[in-house]
């Protein structure tokens, strides 16, 4: 069955350009009326006991997942829960073994989820695309990147930030700014971030519906 509405669970705000662009541009998907994005305080960490009611103060993603994926329990086939999180330095396949794992332990759960991870963040998919950098950001000094290998674990926003220029502790804001003016030129069809790859054919599997997003 074809998916007709996404609900994607992010970390933050800074990954809502990210996501909504990819969403609109290469699946031709409406914000509102065909996706919502969800964006929360931080990646944070599993429940040891994924069935417990969140602290409610305690806004991360992880923290609130399953208890929202409960929510989302009544949800029909038609509907998808993207579940998208870094993967910082954490090895990719234990990560999503655990987020299975949590997932099979529910009693309540919607009938189609889809766990992606941002190797190393999404700043990495950036950084494996130095051409939307430039167009975004026509002063970057792209040298500072060109030699990371895509999805390497190396600090993406901080290399980001060096890259354009930025000096000292980037805040919220500047990453979402990035994110911002970044994501409308990234290469969606043949991105060279594995992850990135595989967050995009896990949506054309879903039944998504791909559409080009060249020309």
């Amino acid at each position: 069955m074809s998916v007709l509405f996404v609900h994607a669970l992010l970390e933050g705000a800074a990954d809502v350009p990210v996501v909504r662009e990819i969403l609109t541009r290469r699946f031709a998907m409406n914000p509102g009326t065909e996706f919502e994005l969800h964006a929360h305080q931080g990646k944070g960490s599993l429940p040891q006991d994924p069935r417990q009611r969140p602290d409610p103060h305690n806004r991360t993603l992880l923290h609130q997942l399953p208890a929202k994926l409960r929510a989302y329990s009544d949800l029909g086939d038609a509907v998808l829960v993207l579940v998208l999180v870094d993967a910082d330095d954490a090895p990719e396949a234990e990560f999503l073994a655990e987020l299975e794992e949590m997932l099979a332990a529910l009693e309540r759960r919607p009938p189609r989820v889809l766990f992606r991870l941002a190797v190393e963040e999404t700043e990495s998919w950036f950084l494996a695309d130095p051409d939307a950098i430039r167009s975004a950001y026509p002063q970057a000094r792209i040298r500072l990147i060109q030699r990371i290998e895509p999805d390497a674990v190396v600090g993406a926003w901080e290399r980001l930030a060096e890259c354009l220029g930025r000096k000292g502790q980037p805040a919220a804001r500047d990453k979402y700014t990035w994110a911002t003016r970044i994501a409308p030129a990234m290469n969606l069809d043949t991105p060279r971030s594995p992850s990135l790859r595989k967050l995009l054919e896990g949506l054309e599997g879903t039944g998504v519906g791909p559409k080009s997003s060249r020309g």
